[in-house]
Order: structure tokens, then sequence, then C-alpha cells
């Protein structure tokens, strides 16, 4: 088994997730309250990976990416390398790819927060960060979670984008399930079942806790006096 691989994966989900939190939540919070009549365009945009092939996107953000496009050359201006064939690149490409995973789950959260609390913050002059912060956020934060550890095991088991974008270094970008692709182009088939395991096994759990969480089988937050 290739422990970087493991430890490519882990840092790639990690980094997205953690990613997505910023990027995800305001988007979510403005998805969630939002009353113009053109954000099912914005919803729709946000949603297109789960429709779109993977192979697809990772094309065009490969093409979009490129060291000869506008975004290739401000990179490169900026950092002296490029996105393709990098870990960076692999996070831009994970970030695009996993964005419904934690977005949705995130809007619905947001959604569902009581309006007459977000009011009554308002009424006692609190300012819209202050009532985000202390009301909103507390009382989405059950979708919230769900949100983060979706993205993360979606980005875990990436394989498409991640091989069009990244490509297959060793140590770089090669990741779980591209190392599982190997060892079966290779007829190394213990080795694909030892790591096919191991992602089957993360993937489990973390579904598991996502499905408690959701079930209230965990709490988060204090527990509420009888």
């Amino acid at each position: 088994m290739s422990w970087s691989a493991l430890a490519t994966s882990l840092r790639l989900a990690a980094t997205t997730s953690a990613i997505l939190i910023v990027v995800g939540l305001p988007l979510a919070c403005w998805l969630a309250f939002s009353r113009r009549r053109w954000k099912f365009l914005v919803e729709a945009v946000v949603a297109l990976p789960i429709v779109l092939p993977p192979t697809v996107l990772g094309y065009y953000i490969l093409a979009a990416s490129g060291p000869e496009t506008p975004l290739g050359r401000a990179y490169g201006r900026w950092t002296g390398s490029t996105l393709p064939f990098t870990f960076e690149g692999l996070v831009v490409a994970s970030v695009l790819y996993s964005l419904p995973f934690a977005v949705q789950p995130f809007t619905a959260a947001l959604a569902a927060v009581d309006r007459r609390l977000i009011e009554a913050a308002w009424t006692l002059g609190a300012s819209r960060i202050e009532t985000f912060l202390k009301v909103i956020l507390p009382g989405a934060r059950t979708g919230v979670v769900t949100g983060v550890v979706l993205s993360f095991a979606h980005t875990l088991g990436e394989f498409g984008v991640v091989l069009m974008v990244g490509g297959n270094i060793e140590g770089a970008t090669r990741t779980v399930s591209i190392q599982i692709y190997d060892s079966v182009q290779a007829l190394d088939y213990a080795d694909a079942a030892r790591t096919s395991a191991l992602l089957l096994v993360l993937s489990f759990a973390i579904l598991s806790a996502v499905y408690a969480l959701n079930r209230g089988a965990w709490r988060i937050g204090p527990t509420p006096r009888a």
C-alpha cells in the first residue's frame, strides 16, 4: 500500500474542506436569503459538478489554467510556477468539484433557521455579522458539519478530475484512487484490494458519522436541560 498516496489524499481532502468553509458559507448564505430572481442560475452553476462528468470538468480546468491562459499567466507571475500537475492545481479542481457537496447542505441548514430569531437579533441592535455568527451559524451547525464532512469524503475518493488536472506524480499528485488504478493496471490485485478496503472503511465511517449526526444520535453543542 502506498502511504504517500493516502497522505496526499488526506491532505487534499482537508485543504479542500477548509477552503469550502471559507468560500461556501458566504455563497450558501446568499443562496439561502437572497430574493434575486436569477438566483436559480447560480444554484445551477453550483450543482453542475454533480451531473457533469469529472473528466469534462477536469478538461475545462486544465484548459483554463494552462501557462498560456490569462489565469495561468497571472498565477505564474504570482507564484513562479504553474497550476496543472501540481498539488495546488489539485486543490483548485477539488474545490470546484466538491463545491455542491458543501454548499447545498450549508444552504439547506441556513434556510431552516427560524427567521424570527434573526429578526429579534436585528431588533436588539445586532449587526448582520453578529447575527450570522451568534444566531444563524449556531442554528445551522449540524448542516455545516454535514457539508464539511461530505466534501471531505467526496474529495477523498476523487479520480477523474484529479487525474486530468494533477496527473500521476508520486508524492505530489498521486492520490489513493489513482494508486488503486495503477495497481490494477500492474495486475497487483492484492495491493488494489488492500487500498480499496481502506478507502471503503474510511468512506463508511464518514457516512455513518453524517447519518448519525442528522438523526440526532450525536448532539453538537450543550445538551439542553429538562
